[in-house]
């Protein structure tokens, strides 16, 4: 498995999906039902195939990510050949980014000694969508880019 397996929320969600996904390789619903009951393993193996085929599909759309914690905010731009990343740290410990508070702290304070921004570019490695999928298991999330394309006017030149 290339990535990880869907929840089972995920999963109901893409009820549909999955069973198209499994007629497409001629399994019936109640060939599904024996398999799940008598090859708990064939089961799972095509329940981590689908996983992948999902994850592909979502991976290859991602353009934004963002990864917000207590003091840093980290922006991606995740373009055809190169990932654009805006970095923002906050200097002062009391500021906390992921509240209300803290957040209207940092819009009023931008341009303030206690922001750093930083800016850098990256070439993706071999696999591109691992390279995405990497940064979503480490806390990023999939976004529009409103907060991206906001600070980049402001600091990539």
């Amino acid at each position: 498995m290339k990535y990880t397996r869907l929840t089972k929320e995920q999963f109901e969600e893409l009820h549909k999906e999955f069973i198209n996904f499994l007629a497409t390789q001629s399994i019936t619903a109640k060939e599904w039902d024996e398999i799940k009951a008598n090859k708990p393993e064939v089961a799972e193996q095509e329940l981590d195939v689908f996983s992948d085929l999902v994850w592909e599909g979502v991976l290859g759309q991602v353009t934004y990510l963002e990864h917000i914690s207590s003091q840093q905010m980290h922006l991606f731009h995740l373009k055809e050949d190169i990932m654009t990343l805006i970095a923002i740290k906050l200097k002062n410990e009391e500021i906390d980014l992921t509240t209300s508070e803290g957040f209207d702290w940092f819009r009023n304070n931008l341009l303030s000694d206690d922001v750093e921004f930083l800016t850098a570019n990256k070439s993706y490695s071999e696999d591109k969508s691992l390279d995405k999928f990497k940064l979503i298991q480490q806390g990023a999330v999939i976004t529009k880019g409103d907060l991206f394309k906001y600070f980049e006017k402001l600091v990539i030149k």
